[in-house]
């Protein structure tokens, strides 16, 4: 039998998947006989959910060549045992 814990700990490879058979059923027996880990079930679908409608950024290629100027200038002369 899981506890509270278990379910937050497990809802992740839960949403996936990824759970063996065994785990699984446990999850929703848990999750039917407790209200707040269904609550804390919907919560993490819907914000997995909103994280998905998320554009990727975009970076401006003059920005990306910033970036790449700013790193290669701070980066140690090859050499010098900067690893």
């Amino acid at each position: 039998m899981l506890i509270c814990r278990d379910v937050t700990e497990l809802t992740t490879d839960y949403l996936e998947g990824s759970l063996p058979l065994r785990r699984r059923l446990a999850m929703r027996w848990h999750l039917a006989l407790c209200s707040f880990c269904r609550r804390h079930l919907r919560q993490v679908r819907a914000t997995v959910g909103l994280l998905h409608r998320i554009p990727e950024p975009v970076l401006a290629p003059e920005a990306a060549e910033e970036v790449l100027r700013r790193v290669i200038e701070r980066a140690p002369p090859a050499g010098t045992g900067g690893d």
